[in-house]
């Protein structure tokens, strides 16, 4: 949870990993805007435009912002270079603070207590089926992202219960009868997560879990994946 002094923030949260386009924007300890659109390509064309009418709507200028909270990722590699590009472009301009956070930090619901993991649906198609998780205890993270085979995740779940979030229908199936939490990444718990952390050390870098799909020719997989 935020201290005091965060509560009083602006907080601008950016979210482009998933089939969409949102921001939220969190300020005196609530989710003052939010705006989402559907898409699976053009989050670059459509981001600048999106965030100057939600701050017109706020009547917030850019200047106004304290920090900058992006999902890193997993999920879209497009999406996340898009997201992360944006933020820390913005942050640069304006000489704030930029913070990321990943896929699953941002659907873990704020304020969670215990020992939980966020299992969200990586690949679908059997017999390959993993999920992106990652590990808490009240609500800071134990562990890194990474993806999980369904039957990896499921030993894990038994030698170490965690309460589950994630999407139930994806996750019932392969989890024995576990409750599952419902729970997905946004952008407004992005912003009031990265309220807490510190920008030294949650940088705004991508998280891509595994190595892109994209390859050069005769397979090679390109520098840095």
């Amino acid at each position: 949870m935020p201290d005091r002094l965060g509560l009083y923030m602006s907080v601008l949260g950016i979210h482009t990993v998933g089939p969409a386009c949102e921001i939220a924007l969190f300020s005196n300890g609530h989710v003052l805007l939010e705006r989402r659109e559907a898409m699976t390509r053009g989050q670059d064309a459509r981001l600048p435009g999106l965030v100057t009418d939600m701050l017109k709507d706020a009547r917030t200028e850019l200047s106004e912002i304290d920090r900058f909270v992006v999902i890193t990722g997993p999920g879209s590699f497009t999406g996340i270079r898009v997201g992360v590009a944006f933020a820390r472009g913005l942050a640069l301009a304006t000489d704030t603070p930029c913070i990321g956070v990943t896929t699953m930090e941002a659907a873990l619901p704020i304020g969670q207590q215990g020992s939980a993991i966020v299992a969200l649906p990586a690949q679908r198609r059997a017999p390959d089926i993993t999920f992106w998780t990652q590990t808490f205890r009240t609500g800071m993270a134990t562990g890194p992202a990474s993806e999980m085979r369904a039957e990896d995740l499921q030993a894990l779940l038994r030698d170490k219960p965690h309460m589950v979030y994630g999407d139930p229908a994806a996750l019932a199936p392969h989890i024995d009868g576990a409750k599952v939490h419902t729970a997905m990444p946004t952008a407004a718990v992005a912003a009031e997560r990265g309220i807490s952390l510190d920008p030294q050390a949650s940088p705004a870098t991508p998280t891509y879990a595994r190595a892109p799909d994209a390859a050069l020719p005769g397979g090679a997989k390109p520098q840095g994946a």
